[in-house]
């Protein structure tokens, strides 16, 4: 390719320095000009140049100032014109230019090269001229009253130059209002919510940007501070900010608790706590918190809010409740005499302290004597020397515990009692350590366990296998008898259904769905993905054995409401009943040993042809691609729109309708799949996301991206996207756009372009199917009714018979989308002299991955395809 460009730029610089300027070299091939475009940007126009040649016609490129455009949306018609055997061409090339930008002004050119010499056409200008542009437009702000700010606001032409006018509250502003840049505006303070919008004009006329509205909110209210402290209630007080014209409603105080001290946020914006949140009254503007911890630090803030909205906060300001007293008096007091002493005991209040405690307080009096007041300290115990010998009668003992704010409560008084000594409890007979009891208990209920672990796996293991191993009569070998238990049978459906746990009602209908998942032999794997994998399987019925695919999944249903939505859902898809719908067969429960409700299993039919997707790919990236007629093309359209219009009258939204997600029969009919159950089996939550790349945003409708919002009209645009992959036979739509730029692409009108060889009806009806408003799309059955009648008038297509398939994966697998698709037996043994190993469809290998192989009968073909090569093989003759 760099050998090309640069074969392309000396060429033309030579040509640039030989011939004169505006003049065409001798045996110039280019007739007329290209002619010139001028508009407004996003204008839609189209150069067109034309050359007559003879012999092979030439490839036409296109140039812009002198330099090759590589990704021109360019298409070239070649038209014959010599008869009796002459090659006279006409050839036409068309440049289109979608919507006009910048980067596409400038001079172009066409250039050919004919007998090693190069030829470039007359140029044709394309300019960009219209109304200005806006590049930046006001933003609504909120700003606090009084306070300065800047406005931006920037336009482009061509024309220019662009001049800008400021608009406050629809009227003009003064050029002096912001001496400065024209793009920027300084406003030095308002007082109410203003309205700003910019005007831009060129010599082609006026562009009124959006307007913004500047809101107008207080001041941060100043000076918070701490008015009076008491151990369960602070008061603070502060200073409004200005509010502008608008009067402050109330002010709100957060409060919270300081657990490192009063220096814990400094620095930071907000506490690590949730704050307490209380709304004081203006004016006054001071506020009493109550309901305080004694002895606590706190951090409080403030915002005062007007009509506009709430002001900033304050910076957090650290305070701290003083001590208080404690609540309650010391617990437990005990008094005992021995002689002329007394050993007084007590415990910590139990109620809050309110502070540091300090110490304890002892008081003690008899009768007719005076009170003795003693300091105690953090002792919770003392021997008091009594007074008269200990013969003071009726002596009786009180205690307080102490802060730094004063006194508790002091307790009861309580009477000395005389000395008991406490004698020791005689020790039992015999007794055990705990720690051997202990041990012992541990060691049975290991022995049990291991035990049951033993009886359990011997039982699975006969129920899952039978007797394999017996021993034969005359030589005592082992030979495999297999023999299946009775136990075998004893997890009937019945058993299931009632280990669920749903309603009556739901377990009634769900008799015909449910299926014994021991009558399920699973083979080979299809296919495996995130959530799930696709396995070939049988289904043994009482009189016959039912060749299946089997949807196994990695996610588990963990509560009775998801479980009760998947049975339901089961119930509705057993109803079922079109040739163009996949059905359903049955769902059986797979044991696991994760806590939680079973994990479903979905049966589904066999598709020996894999899905649509795979079999359009093939046939055109093939080995030996294929030319599939229109005439099947459409087939497989009425099909899935068949198969949707059973669907929609059944109040089903499919959701993800695709070609990977079309099925193909053994009759070449599309059955439409992965709809329903399967998707809410394998995606859980897949719509309801909030990330937008894991959704397949390329086919899904305009307003399901912006909205979530899914209905039958927005499977209807799904399979306009469909057909479009049907007529281009399996191309990824949009090419050269992210998933995250779809959205954006679609809101600016843009849609998937019609394939070269489309029929103008197709893509007229593809198009409707993309309306931006949902109600202007076609139903389902109109569209089947419009494909079935467009297939009538198509001639005769080429017999099914005539058409062979051929693997091209051996071994392989799909991924998981591929849905219930796989393969029959393998076929014979191909004849080793054919160039590659074709057989009818009937016999499709395992691999469940195909391409077609040229037939050895010519098929028709129509003149709307005339552009699409001939299937290989015809062009010979063979």
């Amino acid at each position: 390719m760099g050998r090309v460009l640069l074969a392309w730029y000396l060429a033309l610089c030579c040509w640039g320095c030989v011939a004169p300027e505006g003049a065409q070299a001798e045996g110039n091939p280019f007739v007329g000009s290209l002619g010139n475009i001028t508009g407004a940007r996003g204008l839609m126009g189209a150069l067109r140049c034309e050359l007559q040649v003879q012999g092979e016609p030439p490839e036409v490129t296109w140039l812009r100032d002198g330099q090759v455009l590589e990704l021109a949306d360019s298409t070239q018609t070649q038209v014959p014109l010599g008869e009796d055997g002459q090659e006279d061409w006409k050839v036409i090339s068309q440049l289109r230019i979608s919507s006009l930008q910048p980067s596409d002004a400038g001079w172009y050119q066409c250039a050919v090269v004919l007998g090693g010499k190069t030829f470039v056409s007359q140029p044709g200008y394309v300019g960009l001229e219209g109304l200005p542009y806006f590049l930046e437009e006001p933003e609504d702000r909120a700003v606090t009253a009084n306070t300065p700010f800047n406005l931006s606001c920037q336009a482009q032409g061509p024309p220019e130059p662009v001049d800008l006018r400021w608009f406050q509250n629809a009227v003009s502003l003064a050029p002096a209002m912001g001496e400065g840049p024209q793009h920027s505006l300084h406003i030095p303070g308002l007082n109410k919510t203003s309205s700003f919008s910019c005007e831009a004009h060129n010599a082609k006329g006026v562009t009124t940007s959006r307007t913004a509205t500047i809101t107008v909110l207080p001041q941060r209210p100043r000076d918070l501070h701490l008015v009076s402290s008491q151990p369960t209630e602070l008061e603070v007080a502060w200073t409004p900010g200005l509010s502008g014209i608008y009067p402050l409603t109330h002010c709100t105080l957060q409060a919270v608790l300081s657990d490192d001290g009063v220096g814990v946020w400094l620095g930071e914006p907000d506490p690590p706590e949730e704050p307490l949140t209380l709304q004081a009254s203006v004016p006054p503007h001071r506020f009493r918190l109550g309901r305080l911890h004694p002895h606590t630090p706190y951090h409080i803030r403030v915002a005062c809010t007007s009509s506009q909205g709430p002001s900033p906060w304050t910076h957090w300001l650290p305070v701290q409740t003083p001590e208080g007293v404690p609540l309650g008096p010391p617990e437990n007091v005990s008094a005992m005499r021995n002689g002329s002493q007394a050993l007084v005991r007590w415990q910590e209040p139990r109620a809050s302290l309110q502070g540091t405690l300090l110490g304890y307080r002892l008081a003690y009096r008899g009768q007719d004597t005076p009170e003795v007041l003693m300091d105690i300290g953090l002792k919770q115990e003392v021997t008091l020397e009594l007074q008269g010998g200990g013969t003071v009668p009726n002596l009786t003992v009180c205690v307080a515990a102490y802060t730094a704010a004063g006194d508790g409560p002091w307790s009861l008084p309580v009477p000395l009692e005389p000395w008991r000594p406490v004698s020791e409890p005689p020790a039992p007979a015999f007794s055990w350590p705990w720690w051997y009891v202990l041990l012992g208990a541990v060691v049975a209920a290991a022995c049990v366990l291991i035990l049951a672990l033993f009886l359990v796996h011997r039982r699975k293991k006969e129920t899952r296998y039978g007797e394999v191993f017996e021993p034969t009569v005359e030589r005592g070998e082992l030979v495999v008898r297999y023999r299946v238990r009775k136990s075998y049978s004893r997890r009937t459906t019945e058993a299931t259904l009632n280990s669920l746990g749903i309603s009556e009602e739901l377990k009634e209908k769900l008799r015909d769905v449910m299926v014994d998942r021991h009558k399920v032999a699973l083979g080979k794997t299809l296919g495996e993905g995130e959530f799930g994998a696709v396995m070939e399987g049988q289904l043994n019925q009482d009189d016959s054995v039912l060749k299946v695919a089997v949807k196994t999944m990695k996610i588990a249903i963990c509560t009775r409401s998801e479980l009760e939505d998947f049975l339901s859902e089961a119930v509705c898809m057993k109803e079922f009943d079109h040739p163009n719908v996949m059905r359903l067969i049955g769902v059986c429960f797979q044991g696991s040993e994760r806590e939680g409700f079973p994990a479903p299993v979905v049966i589904l039919p066999f598709m020996k042809h894999g899905d649509l997707h795979s079999f359009l790919l093939y046939s055109r990236l093939g080995d030996q691609p294929v030319f599939l007629p229109t005439q099947m093309l459409v087939k497989f359209m009425a099909d899935i729109a068949s198969g949707m219009e059973y669907l929609s009258t059944k109040r089903f939204i499919h959701r993800d309708l695709a070609a990977r997600n079309c099925m193909l029969n053994e009759n070449m009919s599309v059955c439409v799949a992965d709809f329903g159950l399967s998707k809410k089996i394998y995606n859980g939550d897949y719509y309801r996301q909030g990330r937008i790349a894991k959704m397949p945003v390329k086919w899904i409708a305009i307003e399901s991206l912006a909205d979530r919002v899914y209905t039958s009209k927005s499977d209807v645009w799904s399979f306009g996207v469909t057909m479009w992959e049907i007529a281009t036979r399996g191309q990824t739509p949009y090419p050269g756009v992210e998933n995250s730029e779809i959205y954006d692409y679609l809101r600016q009108g843009n849609r998937l372009k019609q394939p070269v060889d489309c029929l103008d009806g197709l893509y007229a009806l593809m198009f409707r199917c993309w309306e931006l408003n949902p109600r202007d799309r076609p139903s389902f059955a109109e569209l089947r009714e419009d494909l079935e009648n467009t297939l009538k008038v198509l001639p005769p297509a080429q017999e099914p018979d005539e058409i062979l398939y051929v693997n091209m994966d051996e071994g392989g697998g799909h991924s998981e989308p591929l849905g219930a698709s796989g393969g029959a037996d393998p076929p014979t043994q191909p004849d080793p002299k054919d160039s590659c190993s074709c057989f009818t469809s009937a016999e499709v290998h395992p691999a469940g991955r195909y391409v077609l192989c040229p037939s050895t009968a010519p098929g028709p073909t129509l003149p709307a395809d005339r552009s699409s090569p001939a299937p290989p093989g015809q062009e010979d003759g063979a």
